[in-house]
């Protein structure tokens, strides 16, 4: 018996029944079918190309008219590939990370992988625990926004190919957008409306971004001879931005950018229900540009960020990895752009 037919064989063999507590099919079963040998079958499935296309049709049609899947955890056996993927999200009821999400899967259904997904819940403890059980069984694993440190992110990369999107890692293949020219234009739009105070409402304390984006708004600022200060949440939810509101009307500032547009949304609800008119009293602005932005009232300006591209050269990234291992990595464009919506206006209107 050959050694594909070995490896097949393994790959092959159910390891459960079916419900109705049936058998679920086998290269056997698909060979009767089909009127084939079982080793025919075996190279038709894990090879493609060494039968002839009227015999490889002959054994997918018996597969697919059997139901039959192919257990690629006993094919990683031998292989030592499973064929999946990991994401790890830091909070999964985010809409930023749809778009992550959908472009991580596009990516890898591309080359024939399974995306498994988990969330951290913005625990840096949970997105340890999910990442180790995750590397026992996928083939590389992308962490989207993480709260690790980046001794923790580099252990896990030393274990299988790794990439980080929203965070930049020494040593780790790093998908990071341009955000100083979404913010750029920001508050060059911003001082044009009459505005010279601005407040930051800050994400989680160990989001990269979140301190990311607070240097490229002040840098911003100082350069156009505007005031800018931090105003703490923590929080990166409707939730957060609620709590933020006592703390932004307090401030002197006419202009506010959030940590992302859940928390925007979350003050503009919050400083409305207080009686402040967006943005006759104060202008908003969130990141993301996630689905709803645009559902508020007045819709929400923001600074839109590649998410569903990132999620795509993360995927590809690890595929790259495990292909050639050990090759250089070139970031791709990564461009944030900003969208004006109703939530910014001139200072007082």
């Amino acid at each position: 018996m050959s050694d594909s037919m070995d490896i097949a064989d393994d790959a092959t063999r159910p390891v459960a029944k079916a419900r109705g507590g049936r058998t679920a099919p086998t290269i056997y079963d698909i060979a009767a079918l089909a009127g084939v040998n079982p080793s025919t079958v075996s190279r038709a499935l894990s090879k493609p190309g060494r039968v002839s296309a009227t015999t490889q049709k002959k054994v997918e049609d018996a597969a697919a008219q059997l139901h039959y899947q192919v257990n690629v955890f006993a094919r990683a056996l031998p292989t030592g590939r499973t064929n999946t993927i990991g994401l790890i999200v830091s909070d999964i009821t985010n809409p930023a990370f749809f778009e992550v999400i959908r472009g991580a899967e596009a990516a890898a259904a591309e080359r024939d992988y399974t995306l498994v997904l988990a969330e951290s819940a913005e625990s840096a403890e949970g997105e340890l625990t999910a990442a180790q059980r995750m590397l026992a069984t996928v083939d590389g694993i992308v962490l989207a926004s993480p709260r690790l440190s980046d001794e923790q992110i580099r252990a896990l990369a030393a274990q299988k190919p790794a990439a980080v999107i929203n965070r930049r890692v020494e040593g780790v293949d790093s998908l990071v957008a341009d955000t100083d020219a979404g913010v750029t234009d920001a508050v060059r739009h911003l001082a044009s409306l009459g505005h010279t105070s601005l407040a930051y409402v800050a994400g989680p304390e160990r989001s990269w971004m979140s301190a990311r984006r607070w240097e490229s708004i002040k840098a911003r600022c100082d350069w156009s001879g505007m005031s800018a200060t931090v105003v703490a949440s923590g929080v990166p939810t409707l939730d957060g931005g609620r709590r933020a509101a006592a703390a932004v009307r307090a401030s002197v500032a006419t202009a506010v950018f959030c940590y992302n547009d859940l928390m925007a949304i979350g003050l503009m609800r919050e400083l409305q229900g207080a009686g402040v008119r967006i943005p006759s009293d104060l202008s908003i602005l969130g990141f993301d540009n996630i689905f709803g932005s645009d559902f508020t009232t007045p819709p929400l300006s923001t600074i839109k960020s590649p998410l569903r591209e990132s999620g795509v050269a993360a995927v590809q990234r690890i595929l790259e990895e495990l292909d050639q291992p050990r090759t250089a990595f070139e970031s791709p464009s990564l461009v944030t752009e900003l969208v004006l919506r109703g939530s910014t206006g001139p200072v007082g209107r």
